[in-house]
């Protein structure tokens, strides 16, 4: 047999191709080298960041990705655990910041609230800490290590795309994929390696100067503490392009670094999500290099946890800790390299796969079959 679509990787990159080729009817294969996805895709927050991303083409690639889960969630069993993303101010700065990202057209739609508003929005914050914030409608938030497999097995059974787990690919020469399980033949194919930087196309792969982003995330037990909404807060004001390109940010910026230089170092911000269990996933940090070392810090994992309390009254018990690598390159969220004439590599390149990943799919597939 040969498929009209062979796909490389089956995490949310690599799955989201597979889905908008398989919805043209196109005959589709996945290969990934290892038994199941077990990267970036399911060891992230979940979270479909949209008010957050960069506005113009980033911000319309997350906002059609959004809709793309909401019609993938309820055919593939997966629950959407809680919608909204309520980014609170600790700092004047942050205030004057979140205020002027709800003047401006990427604030649309979003809400300001004071400290006795935000109190009755969410239960178990700092509020003596807290001098307002701003609510987004648009986030969504999902079970990464679940709604991965979950998205696999509805392309498998519904779509009927074909899985070829613990098969690494060797090389593409048109029409033969040559894999460790003997060769695959496919009319097209579409690379999408993750933050493997050396396997398929590391040539091009290096025009972007793409290296790796080591991140510590924490599981924090059930409390009774029920998020209605994601929740950040100043130092991730400054992480996420929406707000860190206005004008205000600097002011942010400058404060932050003065006083949270420590955290600034470590790429420490604050991002709380809760599972259908009632715990929260909470985080992260961020370290670059082509090989990160792949040790936790219990000092970095610390600093989390200090801003988890400034936003917070009560911090839960810490009851899982783990690390996570993505791609990352300096002056792009992600990029798509002509590898052939039938042949696309796909990278993501900013951490925003689940924000982005379903759209960039759509445009690699009309490009490729238009």
């Amino acid at each position: 047999m040969t498929y009209d679509l062979a796909v490389v990787g089956a995490g949310i990159v690599g799955l989201a191709h597979a889905l908008a080729a398989a919805r043209r009817g196109l005959s589709v294969v996945v290969i990934d080298r290892d038994a199941q996805a077990n990267g970036a895709s399911i060891r992230n927050f979940g979270l479909v960041v949209v008010s957050g991303e960069e506005p113009g083409r980033q911000r319309r690639l997350a906002e059609r990705s959004r809709k793309i889960w909401l019609e993938v969630a309820r055919p593939a069993g997966i629950e959407v655990l809680h919608t909204g993303l309520l980014a609170v101010a600790q700092r004047p700065e942050a205030l004057a910041l979140l205020e002027a990202f709800a003047a401006s057209e990427s604030g649309a739609g979003c809400t300001l609230l004071s400290p006795a508003e935000l109190g009755r929005r969410q239960n178990g914050l700092n509020l003596g800490n807290l001098r307002g914030g701003l609510l987004s409608p648009a986030e969504i938030r999902i079970e990464s290590r679940e709604a991965i497999p979950r998205i696999a097995a509805y392309l498998e059974g519904e779509l009927k795309v074909d899985f070829r787990f613990a098969t690494t690919v060797s090389g593409v020469s048109l029409p033969v994929v040559e894999t460790s399980s003997g060769p695959i033949r496919a009319g097209k194919v579409v690379a999408c390696p993750g933050d493997d930087l050396t396997g398929l196309f590391p040539e091009l792969i290096a025009r972007h100067d793409v290296q790796r982003c080591k991140l510590q995330m924490l599981r924090l037990a059930p409390s009774g503490l029920r998020l209605a909404s994601a929740v950040v807060s100043d130092l991730s004001l400054i992480r996420y392009s929406g707000y860190a390109l206005l004008p205000e940010a600097s002011a942010l910026r400058a404060r932050l670094e003065d006083d949270s230089a420590e955290a600034l170092r470590n790429g420490v911000h604050m991002i709380a999500v809760q599972s259908a269990d009632g715990s929260l996933v909470v985080g992260d940090s961020h370290h670059y290099g082509k090989t990160p070392d792949p040790f936790g810090s219990e000092a970095v994992d610390a600093l989390i946890l200090r801003e988890f309390g400034a936003v917070f009254a009560n911090s839960p018990k810490v009851s899982a800790r783990w690390t996570g690598t993505y791609a990352s390159a300096p002056e792009r969220a992600h990029f798509r390299e002509q590898a052939g004439d039938d042949i696309r590599l796909v990278m993501i390149t900013s951490g925003t796969g689940a924000s982005t990943a379903f759209a960039i799919g759509e445009e690699t597939i009309s490009e490729l079959f238009n």
